[in-house]
């Protein structure tokens, strides 16, 4: 474990050495080889570099928290895009073109494209699309015959995604006048001071509509969050069975990520509900459709992936997960994952888009 963490720690240093490098032979063709600047210049990116460290040591200094936030973002791009432009600074000696010249220009490219993108990918970060699922579930329902539900996973709230984007998500919700608001997981960003002193439980109290969560890997902190959130105008199920008045049966599980944390076989859950009824599961991380299939769930609703947040991450999860973003169905289970309302790590989604999905569930037994 530890030669991994070492190892980690290597490959991240010569990244960092392979940017500086690159980003100061391009400073060298604007400003020239001062000892001077040469310093600042590596001084200054270190402490870029590590910013995201800093602001754990800083008790989560919203400065630092924003200045990694912004790095991450950075060093993103430019391990993308780098070896690209080497790859042309190396083709250009089959030209007549300057190498000063050429130095300069592609690395006046490269920061058009960087800033391009960043402000691209904070869009798509931060203004969520709506995607919208029909759904029709082969069982009888007892009580409405069609459920209008609006489900936001991975809202993140915390220092990169506050009360702003809560407001926005509590509008959309309201506007759309929902029978269920639904939310699998990641409600805050592992730290529940910014949700608190910004003020969020507040705004979700504002939702209309009956709402209930399920915990994610990033709902952790040393207090009850099941109480805090309780409190800010949810009903979380944390290994818990509900029959709703709505005619279904929620099952909502504790997330697989907790190691310190048993949580009950879904087939020990499952006892408890009558499975001919439908019966819509929350389970933050989309693994083990199979068993959900097998145990009589009719919908799974989930998260986590962020559909890779930026591209290629999107590959990733796609080999990781048998759903890592959108509808599936596999026999009599259905499953939606979203892509996630918040942001993690990176304020912006590259290849991604930050949604609210609306599922229209209709109820027809002639249909099996």
């Amino acid at each position: 474990m530890w030669a991994v963490g070492i190892g980690i720690i290597l490959l991240y240093n010569l990244l960092i050495f392979y940017i500086g490098y690159n980003i100061w032979v391009w400073l060298k063709h604007i400003s020239g080889d001062r000892k001077s600047i040469k310093i600042i210049f590596w001084v200054v990116l270190i402490i870029f570099a590590y910013s995201f460290v800093i602001s754990r040591w800083l008790d989560e200094s919203l400065f630092f928290t924003w200045l990694g936030a912004i790095w991450l973002s950075l060093f993103y791009f430019l391990i993308l895009l780098l070896p690209l432009a080497n790859i042309a600074i190396f083709l250009r000696r089959f030209t007549k073109i300057k190498k000063e010249k050429f130095v300069k220009w592609t690395g006046n490219f490269l920061i058009i494209v960087i800033v391009g993108s960043f402000f691209f990918g904070v869009f798509n970060a931060y203004s969520p699309a709506e995607k919208t699922y029909q759904v029709q579930i082969p069982k009888q329902s007892a009580g409405k015959q069609s459920l209008k539900i609006i489900m936001a996973s991975d809202m993140h709230f915390g220092d990169l995604s506050g009360a702003r984007q809560a407001k926005k998500l509590v509008e959309y919700i309201n506007a759309e006048k929902p029978d269920l608001v639904l939310f699998p997981g990641d409600i805050i960003d592992d730290d529940i001071t910014p949700f608190l002193e910004q003020g969020i439980p507040g705004i979700l109290k504002q939702i209309k509509a009956p709402a209930y969560a399920s915990l994610g890997n990033h709902d952790r902190d040393d207090v009850d969050l099941v109480k805090i959130f309780n409190n800010s105008g949810m009903r979380v199920l944390d290994d818990e069975v509900l029959d709703l008045p709505e005619g279904i049966t929620l099952v909502g599980r504790k997330d697989r990520g907790y190691q310190d944390v048993v949580r009950a076989e879904l087939s020990e859950l499952m006892k408890q509900v009558d499975i001919s009824k439908p019966v819509f599961l929350l389970e933050h991380q989309p693994y083990d459709l199979d068993i959900a299939e097998k145990n009589g769930v009719d919908l799974i609703l989930s998260g986590h992936t962020h559909r890779g947040q930026v591209a290629p991450g999107n590959l990733i999860t796609n080999m990781i997960f048998e759903n890592d973003w959108g509808y599936l169905k596999k026999g009599r289970l259905q499953s939606i994952v979203s892509s996630g309302y918040g942001v993690w790590g990176l304020p912006l989604r590259i290849g991604t888009r930050s949604e609210i999905v609306q599922i229209n569930v209709t109820f027809n037994p002639s249909i099996r």
